[in-house]
């Protein structure tokens, strides 16, 4: 089976800690680990998250002013190679030594018309509170957006369009390579009026560029690992359900939050509509069971309505 795996940023790391390095590098093991058991069987491709990679790098650029700081599309770009680079590294340490890893630099197209230019919701880097916040918006003229109790710079999230480097992924994949791509979205891209691409300043939301990968891989499954067990309707109140299966067309992804949440379901909503195959979210610790078919909430057109665990 192929699958597509669509790590969150909880495996790489976990809201509150400190961005080191031996933090990410000691939660990409645990999510290898989980990932580890299942590459024997299946064909696997592996897209993550990087929003606080970006932002902390866009940090450090901003603390050296003698250049002007790199774009968050050239960031995209470091964040792949680095976030790649210790996946394939911990995976290696797990799997057989004639196992095979590429990491590729993903460019994704998006169109430069998109309405999320004009109203920015992805949330990137490390919380502030409500003053350092207001002082980031002042001085560097960001868009700021609570989360949780604290508050987050958010930058514009165009869907995907198309993923450039697909023919190489497949080749890999056909070779028997783990392949990691289009790490945190994807690296945004456009066409100028010249008919050039380059790179723009937006973040691709990392789930939906999942489904179209799996779509273009042509994939059995699309995995989209998280913190929790399932989606939950009336999360957080005495009468929430977790959703065990559902119809695409059952779901609706503006009834969760848009910033967790709302872009997996939509994701998963895209991916089973427009292939017909199954999308799945769920808990990283239960990769096994679900790729088994025993865990996670599956979403499918072979389902009617919504069905709860």
């Amino acid at each position: 089976m192929r699958i597509v795996t669509a790590l969150g940023g909880n495996a790489l790391l976990r809201r509150g800690q400190p961005l080191t390095a031996e933090n990410q590098r000691a939660n990409v093991r645990v999510a290898c680990e989980q990932l580890a058991r299942i590459m024997p069987q299946h064909e696997v491709v592996i897209a993550h998250g990087n929003g606080p990679q970006v932002g902390l790098l866009a940090l450090q650029g901003a603390a050296y002013e003698e250049v002007e700081p790199y774009p968050l599309d050239v960031l995209g770009a470091q964040t792949e190679g680095m976030i790649g680079y210790v996946i394939e590294q911990e995976l290696g340490n797990l799997l057989p030594a004639d196992a095979s890893f590429a990491t590729i630099l993903t460019q994704v197209e998006v169109d430069a018309d998109d309405p999320a230019f004009a109203h920015p919701t992805k949330p990137i880097g490390p919380v502030y509170t409500r003053e350092q916040a207001d002082r980031m918006a002042t001085d560097k003229g960001w868009a700021i957006a609570p989360d949780g109790d604290m508050f987050r710079r958010v930058v514009a999230s165009p869907r995907p369009q198309r993923v450039f480097e697909i023919r190489p992924i497949k080749w890999l994949l056909e070779k028997g390579s783990v392949v990691i791509c289009a790490g945190g979205g994807g690296i945004p891209t456009v066409y100028d009026d010249n008919g050039q691409l380059r790179g723009v300043e937006a973040v691709i939301d990392k789930d939906y560029c999942a489904a179209l990968l799996a779509e273009q891989v042509e994939a059995d499954l699309l995995l989209i690992a998280t913190d929790v067990d399932g989606v939950y309707v009336n999360w957080g109140k005495p009468d929430q359900q977790v959703i065990a299966e559902a119809a695409p067309d059952a779901l609706d992804a503006d009834q969760f939050a848009a910033g967790s949440m709302g872009p997996k379901v939509g994701a998963a909503c895209r991916y089973a509509s427009r292939t017909g195959g199954t999308a799945v979210i769920g808990s990283l610790s239960d990769i096994e069971a679900i790729v088994a078919g025993h865990a996670g909430t599956r979403v499918s057109t072979q389902y009617s309505g919504v069905r709860y665990r």
